[in-house]
Parts: C-alpha cells; structure tokens; sequence
C-alpha cells in the first residue's frame, strides 16, 4: 500500500480535530465548534469542514446531534486508534505517543534489512522503541537506516541511550534533515506470535498473537531511507485506512 504525502483541506481540519480528540481537549463531552466556525478558522467552505466531520464519524470519534451539533463519541480507554492516510498521520504520533529506546542506535550488519533497503553492503543503523499512549505500550518498533541517512541523525540523545523517552517520531527527524522529503511509505501488514524477546518488550505473553507492520519510507527521488517494522497488541490497538476508488 502506498501512502502518499498529500494532505487536502478536509484531511488537515480532519488530522487536527482528530488530535484534540485523542489528546484529551474534548474529554468534557463538550460540543466541538461549528462548521461556521470551523470554516473561518482555517478559512475553507463549510462543505470541507463537513468532509472532515464525515471522516472522523466514520472512524467513530465524534457523533452529530441534529440541531446540536458535534460531540466527542465515548472513549475506549484500553485502545489507541490512529487512521494512516498521509505521512503526516504517521508523522502526528508524535503528539499522543511517546516512545521509550529499548536498544540504542547502533551500526550492525543485517543482510534482510540492508537488502530491503537496496544497499550495496549489508551494514545497517538500527533501533529499537516502545511506543506507548497514555502510559501503556502498544508496540515495539525496529528502524534500519542506511548508513548515509544515519549520519543525518548525528548523536541525536532521544535516540542514543537506552530508557530515554521523548515525543520524536524518527520520519519526523529525517524528514527535517535530508536533502530529499520522504514522500511515500511501501507497506505490509501480517500477523505473527509474540517470541521471548517481544513479549518481553510488550510485557505479553509468550505466543501472544501481533499485528506486524512493515513499511519502507522512500524520499521523492524514489530512494529507501527507513525500514520500520511494528509489532502492536491487537487489544491495544486499532488500525483503519481509508481506500478510495480512482475516478479516473
């Protein structure tokens, strides 16, 4: 699946109502403002601000009351629910999520990851995080970089030493620093058992059954820059994408 990085008026209103929801603003059960209001604050027509409502009905966090209008929908407090349609969905988890370091960035050699990466040798850059929402972990994640992109990095200290926690997301941190935007994201999603080493990670149970999600990002050149692969817990977490079909 590729995930490009194009964002139209309804996603951006969409993407910004959606972190005040997951983020807590709402969580009064107060009404969210009304498509007038919202139109004149980002300066849209009220039919863009009404797409955008749509889509986060859709993903069942608001409900609309005739003559009312929009509330927050009830919270299950146990799960963390993104929609993906953009590298800037990915890029936002930074505004909910933290990530704890597991195994600091480090030079290693891995042949299926540098090979995923279409490098000429197989030395890689790799670490290894938690990600978690409101203080309980939802997935482990492993980042290969080729050696060029990781010495875009430098000695970044959220990356650095094991037990640190920030709010960065690693695309958000290369995307800053290459010469070349990340434009798309190859994806594959399976599902895996949970070996000693990620159940010791999530705190689950042995043979826990995963969501694994892999996704090689490519700058606009078409270039591999970052393979991440994520192991989430399916009680923890839930994973929507809207398709659409082409008009054309």
């Amino acid at each position: 699946m590729a995930v490009n990085s194009g964002e139209a008026a309804y996603q951006k209103v969409a993407r910004e109502l959606r972190s005040a929801l997951l983020d807590g603003t709402f969580d009064d059960g107060s009404r969210l403002p009304t498509e007038a209001e919202l139109a004149d604050r980002y300066d849209v027509s009220r039919q863009t601000v009404r797409r955008a409502f749509q889509d986060l009905v859709s993903e069942g966090l608001v409900h609309r009351v005739r003559g009312r209008g929009t509330f927050p929908a009830p919270r299950d407090q146990g799960r963390y629910l993104r929609q993906f349609g953009s590298i800037d969905d990915l890029m936002a988890l930074s505004e909910d999520t933290r990530m704890r370091v597991l195994r600091p960035l480090r030079r290693r050699v891995d042949i299926d990851a540098a090979g995923r990466l279409r490098l000429d040798d197989d030395t890689v850059h790799t670490v290894d995080f938690v990600r978690m929402h409101a203080e309980q972990p939802f997935c482990v994640t492993t980042v290969h970089l080729p050696p060029t992109v990781a010495s875009v990095l430098g000695a970044v200290p959220e990356l650095a030493s094991e037990g640190v926690s920030s709010t960065i997301t690693v695309i958000g941190l290369l995307d800053r620093g290459l010469d070349h935007p990340i434009a798309e994201a190859e994806q594959s999603i399976t599902a895996v058992d949970a070996g000693d080493d990620l159940a010791a990670d999530l705190g689950c149970p042995r043979g826990q059954p995963l969501l694994r999600v892999d996704r090689v990002y490519l700058d606009v050149t078409g270039s591999p820059v970052e393979l991440a692969t994520s192991h989430f817990l399916p009680e923890q977490y839930s994973y929507r994408v809207r398709l659409r079909r082409s008009t054309r």
